[in-house]
């Protein structure tokens, strides 16, 4: 609150506001972390995965205990101890044609931290039916993207990118891998442009974010 850009107005509109986040794998965990513990008063999380051992050099709100328990449950525990004075929805189940709406409909930004281009596509369309901005993020090796759709009449997904690739000509972090700590960097970057939505402060408007943290590069560009 000490921020001038901020004050009390500012963390006000924090509390207020409500954000779903898609996927509680490497991207929603520190998403979650930065939401919760800045004081966004409802908070919805949807996986339904399980936590796996293979999970926990990069999706950090788990430990080895958490192995075999519901990703979304889970992190609902997590961050009710870090913060208890929010509310925490789990959804514990897989975002579908037929479910999205209904889920979506009770939030004001939604951030996809999913892993798939078939849910992002799904999760993009449900956005603009029912008017929700959307907070993007993708992680691949050591690089990153960011936009923000579908705020204050700015494109969607499918300005950006028509349609989704065919799956089989898309790497992925399961085959290909990722370092663990960019999905920290990645989704830190998402939870900042999250709060600055919330607050009404500047955000990207038709621009994606291309971060390589193997060499620093970082370039914007316009869509």
């Amino acid at each position: 609150m000490l921020l001038p850009e901020v004050g009390e107005s500012g963390q006000l509109k924090l509390k207020n506001a409500k954000v779903l986040v898609i996927g509680a794998g490497g991207l929603g965990c520190p998403i979650l972390q930065y939401l919760a513990t800045s004081g966004v008063g409802t908070i919805g999380i949807v996986d339904f995965d399980k936590v796996e051992l293979h999970n926990l050099h990069r999706q950090i709100l788990y430990i080895e205990n958490h192995i075999e328990t519901p990703k979304a449950t889970t992190a609902k525990t997590v961050l009710e101890v870090l913060n208890p004075n929010i509310e925490i929805r789990a959804f514990e189940e897989k975002l579908t044609i037929e479910n999205a709406e209904s889920i979506l409909s009770a939030f004001d930004i939604i951030l996809d931290g999913c892993d798939n281009f078939t849910t992002r596509y799904l999760v993009n369309d449900a956005c603009i039916k029912l008017g929700k901005p959307l907070v993007y993020g993708s992680i691949l090796k050591f690089e990153g993207q960011m936009a923000v759709f579908n705020h204050n009449g700015s494109k969607n997904l499918r300005d950006l990118f028509p349609e989704p690739p065919n799956p089989e000509d898309v790497p992925s972090c399961s085959v290909n891998g990722v370092l663990g700590s960019l999905p920290g960097i990645i989704g830190t970057m998402m939870a900042h442009e999250t709060l600055k939505l919330i607050m009404d402060l500047p955000t990207l408007k038709n621009e994606l974010v291309l971060f390589n943290t193997l060499d620093w590069n970082y370039i914007k560009l316009k869509f």
